[in-house]
């Protein structure tokens, strides 16, 4: 786990301007770990200049981390886990020697393994959205000791039926933040909906958002 992190925030695209902005009313909401995909433009620029506000005990990393080149990349930027679309061994071995947490993508049993086996910290499932809960709860039956994460297609409307399926965690986009608030930079908006989503994931259900 992320430093017990439920929920990965996934921002792609937004702005260097906008961000600082974003971070702070979604850890201030009670989020936990927050991803730039590094196909974000000025995502590593972004990350470099956040990283110093980041609050004790958040998260701030990087995502769509594709091959060792852009992990560097991200590492050298102050990327304090990874999470990437796709299996690469060799990007799992390198944030090993750095320290920082490795969330790899996969989707068929084969890759799950084989992610685990290279040392990933969690397996990220991707994407969901085509098979949804019940393809989750079928790679736990003999990958019960896995940490999967599921991300694509994940919603505050669906995301009890993943952690019910078995996933640690989920990552999720716009639907976490509000895909409006994020267009207009309304923060209190960006952090009502932040709330609401956390508090529908089992660790937050009754509790403060």
């Amino acid at each position: 786990m992320l430093n017990g992190a439920e929920v990965i925030g996934i921002l792609r695209g937004i702005s260097p301007e906008r961000f600082p902005g974003v971070m702070a009313a979604s850890f201030a909401a009670g989020l936990m770990a927050i991803e730039v995909t590094m196909n974000t433009p000025g995502a590593e620029e972004i990350v470099r200049r956040a990283r110093p506000q980041v609050p004790e005990g958040r998260l701030l990393g990087v995502g769509t981390v594709r091959d060792l080149a852009e992990a560097r990349r991200a590492v050298a930027a102050g990327a304090m886990f990874l999470v990437s679309p796709n299996l690469d061994p060799q990007v799992i071995a390198y944030a090993k020697t750095q320290g920082v947490p490795m969330v790899a993508g996969a989707l068929t049993p084969t890759e799950v393994y084989a992610a685990w086996k290279a040392g990933a910290a969690m397996v990220k499932v991707f994407p969901c959205a085509p098979l949804g809960p019940a393809y989750l709860r079928e790679l736990l039956g003999p990958f019960d000791h896995l940490p999967l994460v599921a991300v694509g297609g994940v919603t505050a409307a669906n995301v009890g039926e993943y952690f019910a399926a078995g996933a640690v965690a989920v990552g999720v986009g716009a639907s976490l933040f509000g895909k409006e608030a994020l267009a207009s930079g309304d923060l209190a908006a960006v952090e009502a909906s932040v709330a609401d989503f956390l508090r529908r994931c089992p660790g937050r259900r009754g509790g403060e958002g």
